[in-house]
């Protein structure tokens, strides 16, 4: 018996332990969206997940200190019912990102977003107008544009030929330039000369501007760059969730079957009557 709840109260630790990873990863889109990402709403689904399971492994964890029935099958339930939520988050998360990703520039290294690549539930979220006035706020006051900026020489741009061979950010890419078919002439990361005249037919070549409170934050290419930069998080997240699942039902079945262990033995015991004691043939005394 006493082995029986060990091996429950390891279980249960190391179901502590496996919420952290859960926690961290909704505390780093927390942190991502504050800086860059700037869609507030979507990590708290993991934090609530990562929080639950916490709380719900100390519970079974107490359950099986001290052999409480009750905080046992409470652990059990809500178990399941938070990797039902979590497999849904996953499939989620995959499904609302599934769409869309850079495409090549040719004699460039970064890549350009086009916001007709993405569709669906995600994509129509950014888009709207409440979201997106709130959205571009906050991109313009994380700075991401004034921040890529590099000079040389007591204060020279880089030259285009070094900027071409940039990796550009998905933000950095749709947000803080006009994209490249419009012919726009390299300046400096964000100042570029319209020259002779537009040349692309993009609509966001005529809503790009100089002026750095404006430059491309109202731009198609711009929500597109958003739902990469969505994208990219989400997938890292999403694969240290998975991990985090496959050992969380691991971690369960055991948990099932050391509680199995534990009421077949207390079915088959007296109250205060070992095994060994049952074992033996009682003593006639005279």
């Amino acid at each position: 018996m006493r082995t029986s709840n060990h091996l429950i109260g390891l279980v249960n630790f190391l179901t502590f332990l496996a919420s952290i990873p859960i926690l961290g990863g909704g505390i780093w889109l927390s942190s991502r969206a504050n800086n860059t990402d700037c869609l507030k709403f979507l990590q708290w689904p993991l934090i609530v997940i990562g929080v639950s399971i916490m709380v719900v492994s100390l519970a079974g964890f107490a359950g099986a200190c001290y052999r409480n029935t009750f905080l046992m099958y409470l652990y059990l339930w809500a178990m399941f019912f938070i990797i039902a939520a979590l497999i849904g988050f996953v499939i989620f998360a995959y499904a609302v990102t599934d769409k869309g990703s850079g495409r090549p520039v040719m004699n460039r290294v970064y890549s350009e977003y086009h916001l007709q690549d993405y569709s669906g539930w995600l994509e129509e979220r950014v888009t709207s107008q409440s979201y997106w006035s709130k959205i571009s706020s906050c991109i313009r006051d994380s700075h991401v544009c004034g921040k890529m900026r590099r000079t040389y020489n007591r204060g020279i741009p880089e030259p285009v030929e070094m900027f071409n061979l940039r990796k550009l950010s998905p933000l950095e890419s749709g947000c803080c330039k006009p994209p490249t078919e419009c012919g726009y002439t390299y300046l400096n990361e964000t100042v570029w000369n319209p020259g002779s005249g537009i040349v692309g037919s993009d609509p966001d070549c005529g809503r790009w501007s100089n002026y750095q409170q404006q430059l491309c934050y109202n731009c198609n290419s711009c929500k597109a760059g958003v739902l990469a930069s969505l994208k990219k998080s989400w997938r890292k997240v999403s694969v240290i969730n998975i991990v985090i699942l496959i050992i969380l039902v691991i971690i369960y079945m055991v948990a099932i079957a050391a509680f199995r262990h534990n009421k077949r033995i207390d079915n088959d015991e007296p109250y205060g009557e070992t095994r060994m004691e049952k074992s033996q043939p009682s003593r006639i005394h005279f």
